[in-house]
């Protein structure tokens, strides 16, 4: 029941206090954004990377601060229910002509929970659905941009017009050769709409900020020609005289959900009103849930809201109960899911077999590295959640009795007083989006029969994809660890992405040796190492017994990527990191980057 009046000044001072508490932290979120213009500018990937690891870690010390604050100075975690549910209502008037009401409804939600019992984690405290739209929400500064911009060409300035919004972005560096550039976009614009007529609202829109990720800055926009609408990005990066080139043109929803996938790091978008982006972006990509896209703009505490809304919304509208996931049993973790809902739940195991020497802290730093890391499109995203209940009548009684033995910490039943059913509570789980195993993947066109052309197809795809992701993660200075096939997964596009993060290590922590020759016969015969290891020692050569048990396997394998057998190539990725380079890692193929285009249209010439 809500109050019938709002007569509490305390009620007043907390919601003002937390209303304060997030727009700093959304003031300093925008800051280290906008500051990513300036180190694409000069350069400075190091402290590109280092930003990003940085502003992950932003909102929870806001949290912590507004916390403390409401603690010190209205003693929050006493008031009485009457006067939270006054707070929640002074902070709804709050949010009226806010500019980013969904993340200050987030951000209530974190406070909230960190000061009041879990019992009260209901819809009078909290927002479970949203309060207030965010349609149509715009700024009333007149110096401000709009959320996009709209050029209107004709079929004989559209080079122009190309030259004109790649300008608009003002970027302080040259380009080697814009002309040239934009004859590359019109060129793949043009293959685009092939015959197409042009309409009467023929257009391009674009977003008004760039999007900052890695060593490059990227374009977002879309081409609209009558009905049709036609997404593109066009990343721009540096060559090596330190000119600007756009280096591709990336068309369509596919190369967007590459390119926003949840598998690469978030980038970096000074945003006035991030709604705004986020509805611009889901006409790009309808099929991306709101979720992921807040999470890969950095608004990953926004994501988590909405996934648990999704959640909370598909266990209504289904039947079906979690599960033991299907596959091969980790020793860390026990891994469960729903088979109608697209998404894998993980929680650490209480105790692991002797050849695990880990610990609960060691495996939940981790997944702390990973999400703060460059995942270079070959490490999923995780979203981390504590106490999550659900209704105990959705689990099997095998999930409920497997939990119970390996991880018993983190499970608890209980009656609900409100209803008097019972409800599972999840102490703390990892959620990852579903993949099929890689060794179900390839054990799937093992018993189709390699001599059926598809299957030998799938299997040649997945191992050499295997191989990239494995080389994609040298080049961000992560080694994986444990590289069975069970711990890498095939997404939708058919991209392998690595998902077991209980044993990385960064490659510069790693000594990559030659396995010693034997020093006589009986070492030779002797199924025992003759050697000393130490604890980061790493002997290459001996990755094939385990990976290359199948001959076919092997044979592409050592096609493509025997060079991961040497220890001098993994020598070679730690020495160039030791000196500060950062490599290359482009979220799309090298034949839609325009100088692979340019070389292949001389050599037809």
């Amino acid at each position: 029941m809500f109050p019938q009046r709002l007569d509490s000044t305390v009620a007043y001072g907390i919601a003002q206090a937390m209303m304060d508490g997030f727009n700093r932290h959304y003031q300093l979120f925008r800051q280290e954004s906008a500051k990513a213009k300036e180190r694409f500018e000069q350069q400075d990937w190091h402290g590109q990377q280092r930003a990003q690891r940085e502003r992950i870690e932003f909102y929870d010390l806001r949290v912590k601060e507004c916390s403390a604050r409401l603690e010190t100075d209205y003693q929050a975690s006493k008031q009485s229910p009457d006067i939270w549910q006054q707070v929640k209502l002074h902070y709804i008037g709050l949010l009226v002509d806010h500019f980013q009401p969904e993340l200050a409804e987030t951000f209530f939600n974190s406070v909230t929970t960190k000061i009041l019992d879990r019992s009260y984690f209901q819809n009078e405290f909290i927002f479970v659905r949203p309060a207030v739209s965010t349609e149509y929400i715009e700024s009333d500064d007149p110096n401000a941009l709009p959320t996009y911009q709209a050029w209107y060409p004709s079929p004989d300035n559209l080079h122009d017009t190309i030259v004109q919004i790649v300008t608009h972005f003002h970027l302080k560096c040259p380009f080697a050769d814009l002309s040239r550039d934009a004859n590359d976009i019109l060129r793949n614009v043009q293959m685009r709409l092939d015959q197409t007529r042009l309409r009467a609202n023929f257009q391009i829109q674009v977003l008004n900020s760039l999007f900052y990720r890695n060593k490059a800055a990227y374009i977002v926009g879309k081409v609209i020609n009558g009905f049709v609408e036609i997404p593109f990005a066009l990343p721009i990066l540096h060559n090596h005289q330190g000119e600007l080139v756009i280096d591709a043109a990336l068309f369509g929803e596919d190369d967007f959900l590459m390119l926003f996938s949840f598998a690469r790091a978030y980038f970096m978008v000074d945003m006035d009103i991030p709604s705004a982006y986020v509805q611009f972006l889901r006409s790009l990509m309808p099929r991306k849930p709101r979720a992921e896209i807040y999470n890969a703009l950095g608004l990953a505490k926004q994501g988590k809201t909405l996934f648990y809304r999704d959640l909370l919304y598909h266990q209504r509208h289904s039947t079906d109960k979690f599960r033991i996931a299907p596959g091969i049993k980790g020793m860390v973790m026990l891994v469960f899911d729903q088979p109608s809902f697209p998404f894998v739940f993980k929680v650490i195991k209480d105790f692991y077999p002797p050849q695990k020497d880990t610990t609960r802290e060691q495996i939940q730093g981790k997944y702390l590295l990973v999400k703060q890391h460059d995942r270079v499109g070959r490490m999923a995203d995780t979203l981390e959640y504590s106490n999550v209940a659900f209704p105990r009548e959705r689990f099997e009684d095998e999930l409920i009795e497997e939990i119970q033995k390996f991880a018993p910490s983190q499970i608890e039943i209980n009656v609900r007083p409100d209803n008097g059913k019972q409800e599972v509570v999840i102490k703390h789980a990892y959620i990852e989006r579903r993949m099929i195993p890689l060794n179900i993947y390839l054990q799937e066109s093992f018993d189709a029969g390699l001599q059926e052309p598809r299957a030998k197809a799938q299997m040649e795809r997945a191992v050499i994809e295997y191989g990239n992701a494995i080389k994609d993660l040298v080049a961000a200075n992560i080694f994986p660890g444990d590289m069975l096939w069970k711990n890498f997964g095939i997404t939708r596009h058919g991209k392998v992405v690595f998902y077991d993060y209980d044993e990385i290590e960064y490659i510069t922590d790693c000594n990559f040796r030659r396995v010693p020759p034997p020093r006589h016969e009986e070492d030779e015969m002797s199924g025992e190492v003759w050697y000393h290891v130490g604890p980061r020692d790493v002997f290459p050569e001996t990755f094939g017994p385990f990976l290359l048990g199948n001959p076919a396997v092997r044979e592409v394998f050592m096609k493509h990527h025997a060079d991961l057998l040497e220890a001098d190539f993994w020598q070679g990725h730690k020495e160039k990191i030791s000196q500060g380079h950062v490599h290359d890692v482009f979220p799309y193929e090298a034949d839609k980057r325009f100088e692979v285009q340019r070389a292949a249209l001389a050599l037809n010439a």
